[in-house]
């Protein structure tokens, strides 16, 4: 069979859009992603399921808000960050803590995750296992609405105007950046 003009044009289309996609296939995991890409420092990957200003006179809002300074304090929002992380290791391995853990806008102002005890949070600083998950499966994390773990902010209701936001993350000497979906 002979293709005419219009039909050697498609073959060549379609075969190009095949080798784009077969190139992307079976990269790495890098330092750097917008929200919902997976980065990967060290044996740990991590991956932005869902970013959100949370609000403590919302019922669902205020179990995620426990421990925290109520009412908000003025000028200042709590953000809320649920995230996964997977410990691809065979070794247990130190979560990063809370001063490694930062949001940072466009003005350079950056933001350390609050130290937050409850049932949703993650266990920044903990330990965890080979192979394990955060959140762990049948936590509350895991079984909520966003099935992401908590990393929370207090920011500067001005944090709006300058975005986009980004998610600063150190840890083992590498660091990877999460650019924020808000």
């Amino acid at each position: 069979m002979r293709l005419g003009g219009k039909g050697a044009v498609a073959l060549a289309f379609v075969l190009a859009l095949t080798l784009v996609g077969a190139v992307g296939c079976g990269e790495d995991v890098g330092h750097e992603a917008d929200e919902g890409v997976p980065i990967k420092l060290g044996e740990l990957e991590l991956n932005v399921q869902e970013t959100r200003f949370l609000n403590p006179s919302q019922a669902d809002d205020s179990e995620y808000l426990e421990g925290q300074q109520l009412p908000t304090p003025a000028g200042k929002s709590y953000l809320g960050v649920f995230l996964t992380m997977h410990n691809e290791g065979d070794h247990a391995v130190r979560l990063p803590t809370d001063s490694e853990v930062t949001v940072t806008d466009t003005t350079g102002a950056a933001y350390e995750a609050l130290p937050s005890e409850t049932d949703f949070s993650a266990p920044l600083g903990a330990e965890i296992a080979g192979g394990a998950d955060v959140p762990g499966p049948g936590s509350a994390a895991a079984s909520g609405p966003v099935q992401g773990a908590l990393v929370l902010f207090l920011v500067d209701q001005a944090v709006n105007e300058n975005r986009p936001l980004k998610l600063e993350i150190e840890f083992e000497g590498e660091t990877g950046e999460i650019v924020l979906d808000i």
